[in-house]
């Protein structure tokens, strides 16, 4: 055997004594920890919290973060270091938030960027790349959203100004998760109203990944925001020129609260959003009626998760007392929003419609029903946490396995009923075939009564 071929310990071996070797040993142990140590300290700052894992939907829920892998951490640190007056401000995931832009500003549509011209020193970032839409937990979402520039530079680098206007402006993306209900407000309106309304309409919206059917759904909103058209500023060839621009919108900075106003982060809270709901969609109810019949609204669901016996539990609410009306949650948000204002209380198996109770009136009731899956958390997270913040009584009933259609589609020992965590483990697509789309629900009449009769109760004790 050749010396090349000797193992690497039998090498040492040879080279130093047992007592050189031990001595070898230690000083190499300690460069070790000295080495991870420093590791650590560089690396830390670049650290985040980890999501904390929980079972059912709360596990489907966790995400990667959505930080672009075209942006270094040195600059996502640096964007994030607090200055005397922040420009652009950072979440907690270090994503860039929005931008708050004053001075001379100008946007240039076609390639995503916006310049900010200053006078004064500045010793910050220069530069930041963001996507302006609030869901920044969600990497799906963020992949839908356009990214943009922006840039502090010197006057003498600004491109020419071809159109001024005299209003500031709002950038925000329509893209993410926009053609579902409940992101619609949680993701949007609601961010847009805290960041939109202390212009009390003088504001321009500049939108990003058009979306002409968004718009026309929330017309009658997107008017009381802003007194000017919108304009889809992806398209654009010139150069707007602003006084101030905020790019992207202000959202709760804890993304496991939905439908909900921060209010260490805003001067206004859930009631003055639901107020001002009322007033663009002209709702004449502020709180629950006690001088009439209470009315009851079941929500129907054409495709899944529908009642399969809406009947059936029409004519209960009709006899323990309720007016009921039964309707589908549509496109045409200010027909639905009269009707919703008008009842006291609104039943619905859980999904994007049971977002409508921000028109609910005060006091009113809201009952949620869960399928089989294990909804628990999500239910909690998306509706029973944000109704009470929206002063509403909150209602659940949790439908037994026979009350699933999926019963009798794969049988009672399939593991689809009996352990939905292991099919959630599958993944989410596979867990929204089965339990989202696939699922119907049939009440048990006199299971269910109870929780009618409770939601009477309480709106009884409105009018003690």
């Amino acid at each position: 055997m050749t010396k090349r071929d000797l193992p690497y310990d039998s090498i040492l071996a040879r080279s130093f004594s047992k007592t050189d070797q031990k001595r070898l040993g230690f000083v190499a142990f300690i460069a070790s920890l000295l080495f991870f140590f420093t590791l650590y300290t560089v690396v830390k700052p670049y650290l985040c919290p980890l999501p904390i894992v929980g079972t059912g939907l709360r596990m489907l829920r966790i995400t990667e973060l959505t930080t672009n892998t075209t942006i270094s951490k040195e600059e996502v640190i640096s964007e994030c270091n607090e200055m005397e007056k922040p420009i652009c401000h950072c979440n907690k995931l270090g994503s860039k938030e929005f931008c708050d832009l004053s001075g001379d500003v100008r946007i240039l549509g076609k390639s995503a960027t916006v310049l900010a011209a200053i006078t004064s020193a500045f010793s910050g970032n220069s530069t930041w790349h963001m996507r302006p839409y609030a869901r920044k937990d969600q990497v799906t979402a963020m992949k839908r959203v356009r990214e943009w520039t922006v840039k502090v530079v010197q006057n003498a680098s600004l491109s020419r100004c071809v159109r001024k206007h005299s209003v500031p402006a709002i950038l925000f993306s329509l893209g993410g998760f926009s053609l579902n209900n409940f992101h619609d407000f949680t993701d949007i309106v609601i961010p847009l109203y805290t960041t939109a309304r202390r212009f009390d309409g003088e504001v321009q919206f500049l939108v990003t990944n058009k979306n002409p059917w968004w718009i026309s759904k929330f017309k009658e909103l997107v008017r009381k925001f802003s007194n000017y058209e919108v304009i889809y500023i992806d398209e654009e060839y010139e150069t707007h020129c602003f006084g101030s621009v905020i790019v992207g919108l202000n959202r709760h900075r804890d993304y496991e609260k939905e439908l909900t106003i921060d209010l260490s982060n805003s001067e206004y809270s859930m009631s003055d959003f639901r107020k001002y709901l009322r007033d663009a969609y002209l709702l004449r109810n502020a709180a629950v009626s006690t001088w009439r019949r209470p009315r009851i609204l079941i929500l129907s669901r054409s495709i899944s998760r529908a009642f399969v016996n809406a009947g059936e539990i029409a004519r209960a609410a009709s006899q323990i007392g309720f007016k009921v009306v039964v309707a589908e949650a549509n496109t045409e948000i200010a027909s639905f929003a009269q009707i919703v204002n008008s009842c006291d209380v609104m039943l619905g198996v859980h999904g994007a419609g049971l977002t409508n109770m921000v028109f609910l009136p005060e006091n009113a009731v809201v009952i949620q029903i869960l399928p089989i899956g294990g909804f628990e958390w999500i239910a909690k997270t998306d509706f029973e946490v944000p109704s009470k913040g929206m002063n509403l009584r909150y209602l659940e009933y949790k439908i037994a396995v026979e009350e699933s259609t999926l019963v009798k589609q794969y049988g009672r020992d399939h593991e689809i009923i009996r352990d939905p965590l292991a099919v959630a483990k599958r993944g989410w697509g596979t867990f929204k075939s089965v339990y989202l789309v696939q699922q119907n629900v049939s009440v048990d009449i006199n299971r269910f009564k109870p929780v009618l009769v409770k939601a009477l109760e309480l709106l009884h004790k409105q009018s003690v």
